[in-house]
Order: structure tokens, then sequence, then C-alpha cells
């Protein structure tokens, strides 16, 4: 009769404590309110890809940055041939909540601080933690990829 009490009061605090985590993460988000989200697609147009964050890549904006009020960003990186290591291979990490990258067409091979060098191919995906170090090792030619980030708007460092 004793072990059960103990195992049902060791559930009770538990039940506690995970009860008092979920109202302090409603009440954390309660305070972030965000302004509702909108209907929002994206056609495939040539005519959509754009010069952006680095100059070895166009970039394809899926205007979720303006659907959600900044809460997250996609868009379809188009990486330029040919790889220059000279041009491409600079260290860098982004200041992001969450990075998720999918290889749409081709492969890219990347290092990362703590996790060795893979190479994504067509249909491969990966999430990059925050801040982790990283370097473009090489591409193909064709190399497409989806990224999704939260938030929309971050920072990229470079490191020298």
């Amino acid at each position: 009769m004793a072990k059960a009490r103990k195992k049902v009061q060791a559930r009770s605090k538990q039940s506690a404590r995970k009860s008092s985590a979920r109202r302090a993460v409603k009440a954390k988000s309660k305070s972030r309110r965000r302004a509702p989200q909108k209907f929002n697609f994206s056609h495939h147009r040539e005519e959509d890809f754009d010069q952006g964050l680095r100059s070895y890549a166009k970039y394809r904006d899926l205007g979720i940055a303006a659907a959600t009020g900044g809460l997250a960003r996609a868009h379809v990186i188009r990486m330029l041939p040919p790889f220059r290591p000279e041009e491409v291979s600079m260290p860098h990490y982004h200041d992001v909540e969450f990075q998720m990258v999918y290889v749409l067409k081709g492969w890219m091979t990347t290092e990362f601080e703590g996790e060795g060098t893979h190479t994504f191919r067509a249909g491969s995906c990966w999430i990059q933690p925050p801040k982790i170090k990283h370097t473009v090792r090489g591409y193909s030619d064709d190399c497409e990829l989806l990224e999704i980030i939260l938030p929309a708007d971050f920072e990229t460092v470079e490191l020298s």
C-alpha cells in the first residue's frame, strides 16, 4: 500500500510540474500575440528569383514572412554555378530560433562545427541548431534548396 501511495504522489508531483510548465508557456505566448496569419500562395515564376543575401545565389521569396507577420520566412535558394570556394566558403552562423533546409535539386556539401562534413542530395533535409557555425564546401551546378527560418528577420554572422 505504501509503494502505491509513493507512485501516486510521484505522479501527482510530475503532473503538477507539467501543469505549471504549461501555464507558463500559455502566459508567455499570450504576451507575444501576433497579427493573424493571412492566406498566401506562391507559384513558380523564373522572374521571381532575385539577388539576395549572397552573391553566389538567387532567392525566390515565398511570401511567408508577410503572411505570418514576421513569424517565419521561406524561400527557394538557387545556387549559381560554378562553385568558387574563395567566394562561397566563408564560415558563418545564423542568429535564428529555427532553420530547416530541404534539397530540391542537385547536391550540397556543408561542414558543421562539431558535426563534421555532410553531403545532402535531392530529397535530403537538415535542421541547423541556432548559431551552429557552418561552411559550404561545394554544390552542384543545379543545386536548389528550400529554406525555412524562424523568425523571418535574422542575422548572418560571418567569421573570418
